[in-house]
């Protein structure tokens, strides 16, 4: 498991001093977005008919609002009837009470759908990404994975609700507006509407613009995110080595392609509104010279004039919005291309169709001939690999770096599964069962010690769900952690800060050996866990790692072989073959590379109670 972390480590260095932004995301054609995402949405299908409704509402109110203002000329200011202003006001408040309640019943149920849209598109992603594997995090920015966790999915929700239901309704507003037209007056509609192709045109070409300078956004977006993220969880080796400045200039290249993504994107809105007011404008000026002429033979009213111009000024609107709608699907489609790409990928574990029966295991695990391959590595890391411990015996792995130790453990775990061979548990197959129940049968004691920034409790309790107090403090107890805990300021509920920097090394590890322990799981693997603390630190988890290998089958990946002689049996790994096992006095006597490995880690070092099981 060393190799894991080591990997990961060595992609934070590729990425630090002047790393570029994140790679794009493949383009996707619109009608595929909307197939990926609409489904999503199913579940809200009544909900949106409901808001359909009051859409459809809202805009026929809206057109018997500007009917009035025709009434209110023809009816009363024309010919000074001031009796029938009762009447046509009595209306008009009608009409506003109308549309302030289905505007509000509009507004409130559509933001109740689209962020309940969000909060299961965003849980089903996250969940997503929970169960893709290793190597696909090792491999990514975490900084551009929570922009297309955070911001990309905001944008999609515009994309498949608020866009569409904003597309419903300036459709119906423009269908109402030019029956309207229509009735008042057909020809002087027909003159009105010869602008509406130029909105088309002029919306399309900004917008085909417009997609490219939006998926430049986003990917700088994702790549102020991840050198963000990279700079201030790396804030010590930032500061031990004074490269603030270095940090400070990479988040100002990100920031600045970011701002002239913006500004470009900025420029083509800024350029397409005055556009759209000198078409709006030429389709007025139409309007108002053959409408003149109309009045003046008497073929419509003054009332009948302005309410045709009033008409016409709010069917642009909805125009000038459909256009701007256009662009603005376009830019959303960029960040639902980022999210799709993540999507794609695919679980390197998945579960049978029929699993086994879900419980507790006694413990036996065999390797039979395993082979294994990383992603676009030249060669295997597992070649042929046969190991096996059982119930109360612990099983060390020795061996040079590149070796393959770390990978036995991954695939023990189903972080990923052997291309040939089988793992087996009990006698079974680990692929018959579960992902979820075959991990809840496995404890890790990790050498790089793993807590969250929460309290003491809440990582004692994260390697059991549902785990009650008392047993966490039983935990911890065993693990000879009680004492320090009650010494904290909160005691069980003191936070331990982001990545436990509150804690010392050796307090750390005890906290991870109590959540190991309240898991009470037949498998044990511990990855080098006396590594990095000091003797006194050390000496300190010995029995309680006595006590948690107690009765457990237990694999131990060992870069020190002092802390591995007394275990039941050593397997010597090489370039991902088993060179040889046995137990450490018979190895020292017939393996060469078990003593080269002996004599040059022979130096003093606390040694780890492996054999106590023995």
């Amino acid at each position: 498991m060393r190799a894991w972390i080591e990997r990961l480590r060595a992609a934070f260095v590729v990425q630090g001093g002047g790393a570029g932004p994140v790679a794009e995301a493949p383009p996707v054609p619109m009608r595929t977005i909307v197939r990926r995402f609409w489904p999503y949405a199913r579940r809200y299908r009544p909900w949106l008919l409901l808001t359909a409704v009051f859409i459809t509402l809202d805009a026929a109110i809206e057109t018997a609002a500007v009917w009035l203002f025709k009434v209110l000329v023809d009816e009363v200011l024309v010919p000074r009837d001031f009796h029938a202003l009762v009447w046509v006001g009595g209306l008009f408040v009608a009409v506003t009470v109308a549309g302030g309640l289905v505007s509000f019943g509009d507004d409130v149920l559509s933001t109740w759908v689209s962020e309940r849209f969000l909060l299961d598109l965003r849980g089903r992603f996250y969940a997503h990404l929970q169960r893709l594997p290793l190597d696909f995090f090792e491999g990514r920015r975490l900084g551009d994975v929570l922009s297309r966790l955070t911001s990309d999915i905001q944008a999609i929700e515009s994309f498949v609700l608020s866009g569409v239901a904003d597309a419903l309704s300036y459709a119906l507003r423009v269908a109402f507006f030019v029956a309207a037209l229509f009735w008042l007056q057909w020809d002087l509609a027909l003159i009105a509407l010869v602008v509406a192709p130029l909105f088309y045109v002029a919306a399309r070409r900004t917008a085909k613009l417009l997609k490219t300078a939006s998926r430049e956004k986003r990917r700088r977006a994702g790549s102020i995110g991840a050198v963000a993220e990279e700079g201030l969880a790396n804030m010590a080796l930032v500061q031990a080595y004074g490269r603030e400045a270095t940090e400070a200039a990479r988040f100002h290249e990100q920031n600045t392609a970011s701002f002239r993504a913006q500004m470009t994107a900025t420029r083509l809105r800024a350029a397409f509104g005055p556009l759209v007011d000198l078409i709006e404008l030429a389709g007025g000026l139409l309007v108002m010279a053959y409408g003149t002429l109309k009045l003046s033979q008497g073929a419509l009213s003054l009332g009948g004039l302005l309410v045709f111009l009033a008409y016409l000024s709010k069917l642009f609107s909805p125009i000038r919005g459909m256009s701007r709608l256009t662009t603005g699907l376009y830019a959303a489609s960029a960040s639902a291309e980022r999210v799709i790409e993540f999507l794609d990928e695919e679980p390197s574990a998945t579960d049978p169709a029929d699993p086994l029966p879900a419980g507790r295991r006694r413990g036996e695990v065999r390797f039979e001939g395993v082979r294994f391959s990383y992603p676009e590595a030249a060669g295997e890391a597992l070649r042929g690999v046969d190991l096996e411990v059982g119930p109360d015996e612990v099983l060390a792995l020795v061996g040079p770096s590149g070796a393959g130790k770390s990978t036995v453990a991954r695939l023990l775990l189903r972080f990923a599964d052997p291309s040939a061979g089988r793992v087996l548990i009990d006698g079974q197959d680990a692929r018959f069962s579960t992902v979820a129940d075959l991990r809840e049968n496995i404890a890790v004691v990790l050498q790089e010690t793993l807590v969250f920034d929460a309290t003491v409790f809440e990582n004692i309790a994260y390697g059991r769900e549902g785990a009650t107090r008392a047993d966490v403090e039983a935990a911890a107890r065993a693990a000879d952690a009680h004492d320090f805990i009650s010494s904290l300021p909160n005691g069980y509920d003191t936070r331990v800060g982001q990545r436990g920097r509150r804690l010392s090394g050796g307090q750390r590890q005890r906290v991870a050996v109590a959540r190991a322990m309240i898991r009470d799981a037949p498998i044990l693997v511990l990855d080098e866990p006396t590594t990095g603390l000091d003797a006194q630190s050390a000496q300190r988890i010995l029995e309680p790692m006595r006590r948690l290998m107690s009765g457990r089958a237990t694999i131990v990946i060992a870069h020190d072989l002092l802390t591995v002689r007394d275990a039941t049996r050593i397997a010597v790994l090489d370039a991902g073959r088993v060179v040889d096992t046995g137990t450490h006095a018979e190895l020292l006597g017939r393996c060469a590379l078990y003593r080269t490995l002996w004599e040059a880690r022979g130096a003093e070092v606390v040694e780890l109670p492996v054999g106590a099981a023995s």
